[in-house]
């Protein structure tokens, strides 16, 4: 298999979206549609994963291990990227038990995945390193990918998003573990604003995380982390969010946990009018629509 994984993807459109609410502010909403990026593999998780298995590749290594949720887009994207090119993969997933019928779970087990549950006390420890270091010892084989797949090699992707884009005033993501935010800041150019809508709550320690991963960010003052609508937290939203991923969706589907959070958060600060007359802004949208499977398997939308 070659260096280049033999994935030819294109690079995703670009949408502008239309709605009264622009109109009336007048207001440019430009969409990145990496959610087209591949049908399993989609959106910043692919942006983020090509670097880490090119790396593999180049160093001989085909078992990768990595930790995430049970219903978690990262483990779904790396299943789909274990099958199509071939890695041995293991998660180490928050248990304490698997349920059999996750949709998210089964598609990882079909790739042949290894699932590997463990205590949620356990799996507090996923960014200890001194329990990454006894893991890598018993395992010296295998790359160890972080949760949500945010690192160094990671950020190659996310730069390579950020040199896609336009010439636009601001650009927003979704951020839940700084990857796609910290890459950002590291490829646009210091002129463009750069906003991060955190997904989960108490998200102020992914300011410092933005700052380990980008040198960039160490110094200049054009990003902001907005830690206030969460909506709940991580995996949680409210009627009205949902309503809002409803009503937008003849235009572009959206799951209620990242790019849905990003774009109600958006159009209620257009509505406050936050932004100049004329502004040009760009929403990533980091796919994870497999996600929807998820909450209709536990009756939540």
């Amino acid at each position: 298999m070659s260096i280049d994984l033999q994935l030819n993807i294109d690079e995703t459109p670009i949408q502008k979206i239309i709605h009264p609410i622009l109109v009336e502010n007048n207001v440019n909403l430009f969409v990145k549609r990496d959610d087209l990026t591949h049908p399993l593999i989609s959106g910043n998780k692919w942006r983020k994963l090509k670097h880490n298995l090119i790396f593999a590749k180049q160093q001989n290594i085909n078992k990768l291990i990595s930790f995430s949720g049970p219903f978690s887009n990262h483990l779904y994207a790396l299943a789909g990227a274990s099958r199509l090119f071939n890695f041995n993969s293991e998660v180490i997933v928050r248990g304490p038990q698997l349920d059999a019928n996750n949709p998210c779970l089964k598609f990882a087990a079909a790739c042949g995945v290894k699932l590997t549950p463990v205590s949620r006390l356990t799996y507090r420890r996923r960014n200890d390193l001194d329990y990454l270091t006894e893991l890598q010892n018993n395992k010296p084989d295998s790359l160890i990918i972080p949760e949500g797949g945010s690192n160094q090699l990671a950020i190659k992707g996310m730069i390579e998003l950020a040199h896609s884009l336009p010439d636009v005033d601001e650009v927003w993501c979704a951020t839940g573990s700084a990857g796609t935010l910290a890459g950002l800041v590291e490829g646009l150019p210091e002129k463009t604003k750069i906003r991060g809508v955190a997904v989960l709550k108490q998200a102020d320690y992914l300011n410092e995380t933005v700052k380990q991963l980008s040198p960039k960010a160490q110094h200049q003052t054009n990003w902001q982390l907005l830690t206030e609508y969460h909506y709940g937290g991580y995996g949680k939203f409210n009627a009205e969010l949902w309503q809002f991923c409803q009503n937008l969706r003849h235009q572009l589907p959206l799951e209620p946990i990242y790019t849905g959070k990003l774009l109600f958060t958006l159009f209620n600060l257009i509505k406050q009018r936050r932004f100049p007359a004329g502004s040009k802004l760009l929403a990533i949208h980091t796919g994870g629509l497999q996600g929807l499977n998820g909450l209709r398997y536990r009756n939540l939308i």
